[in-house]
């Protein structure tokens, strides 16, 4: 059977739900469209790249990324380093002939998103932007009722991603609350999975009205190189560092299709994990979707009897989407692996048959110009419409 070698940058948390995709794949989609071999991983120390490698199992490793693009047998570079990285890697990766798969958001800015994603279309490059939470199977059936028209047309939206692991200000600066590093706080780390989300389900954004704030304005410097998501704590002696980026993020939506809504984004929010929400109202009926209960999708038709309308729960399972790969019987349990898994056989099967794979560098370069237009927006207090992609 046909391999696909991998080199993935990046040695931290993403490295880890990574590796264990690419080994779980075959274990849930077979026959597979290639094999993913694990052949080298990348971090800027050595001693995290070395354990890494052992950890989750690379034939070897490095402290060079070029050393992935070099490397003449890597078919796929997977780029899991922070935000400020992805352009250089991903445009060299496209130069060098190699698929690329990128975590999220794309890039610092969207003329960054921009030169990634024509660098790739010009040298016909498969790409995919790990935004694994639409590949959810309860997200999917929503949008099959949607698209089969179950819910009529839609009328208004509202969705969330709410966290607190940043709420305590003893939580350390890590890049994320850097702008150099990370671009956006809130809204790049967060908040652009509910704007893919809803943009998968519903069409593209077509102007926004937005409020940003930043409520903690310095952390403790992280003593660490390795991103703890608030897990380490600082101390009131502990040097500080200036916060640049938004803590929290709301905003109205049009999209292209008349339907209106809002988005919130926040890491301020005490008791609430992860999360991530929709509800979405038709003609016809509602949807409604929360990750943390992520095998149910939450349905209403009008066409209910008056005396049993109301929402009912839909638990996924092998009737639905990806479900006859996934487990026999509805309500087991998706978790986020299943997610990442998901979405690894979608990239290798859309590599192996020379087709786009979604959501693509087009698709985080449409992200990314939607992300600019709530900045935009939140700096002026007005409605600003979201730019066209320049091809």
């Amino acid at each position: 059977m046909k391999e696909i070698k991998i080199g993935l940058i990046g040695a931290g948390f993403m490295a880890k739900a990574h590796s264990i995709a690419y080994a779980g794949m075959p274990m849930f989609f077979w026959p597979v469209p290639a094999i993913p071999y694990k052949k080298m991983i990348v971090d800027i120390n050595e001693e995290i790249a070395k354990a890494a490698c052992a950890r989750f199992a690379f034939e070897t490793y490095s402290t060079d990324w070029h050393d992935i693009i070099n490397d003449p047998e890597i078919d796929v570079v997977d780029i899991c380093t922070p935000n400020n990285a992805h352009a250089e890697i991903a445009i060299a990766a496209a130069k060098a002939g190699k698929h690329i798969l990128c975590e999220k958001p794309l890039s610092l800015t969207a003329e960054e998103a921009k030169e990634m994603y024509q660098a790739a279309k010009k040298n016909n490059i498969t790409t995919l932007v790990a935004f694994n939470y639409r590949r959810t199977p309860a997200v999917q059936l929503a949008k099959k009722y949607i698209e089969e028209g179950a819910i009529g047309e839609i009328l208004d939206f509202r969705g969330t991603y709410l966290q607190d692991w940043s709420a305590d200000p003893s939580s350390p600066l890590s890049w994320r609350f850097q702008k150099e590093i990370c671009g956006s706080g809130a809204l790049g780390d967060i908040g652009t999975h509910v704007v893919d989300m809803l943009r998968f389900l519903l069409g593209d954004f077509d102007k926004v009205m937005a409020r940003c704030a930043t409520y903690i304005q310095e952390r403790p410097i992280q003593s660490g190189l390795v991103d703890s998501l608030g897990n380490e704590k600082g101390n009131a002696q502990s040097p500080k560092g200036k916060v640049d980026v938004d803590d929290q993020c709301c905003f109205m939506v049009e999209c292209k299709n008349g339907s209106f809504g809002t988005i919130e984004a926040t890491r301020n929010a005490w008791g609430r994990n992860n999360f991530i929400t929709f509800e979405i109202h038709g003609t016809k009926g509602s949807l409604a979707f929360n990750y943390e209960h992520r095998d149910e999708l939450q349905v209403c038709f009008a066409d209910d009897p008056d005396d049993r309308r109301g929402f009912r729960s839909v638990y996924t399972g092998p009737n639905h989407p990806y479900g006859d790969a996934l487990w026999p019987i509805p309500a087991l349990g998706i978790g986020y692996t299943e997610t990442k898994i998901v979405e690894c056989y979608d990239f290798i099967k859309a590599i192996t048959e020379e087709t786009e794979a979604s959501p693509n560098f087009r698709d985080g370069y449409a992200i990314e110009l939607i992300a600019k237009a709530v900045l935009k927006s939140a700096q002026s207090q007005t409605w600003t419409t979201v730019d066209n992609i320049e091809e």
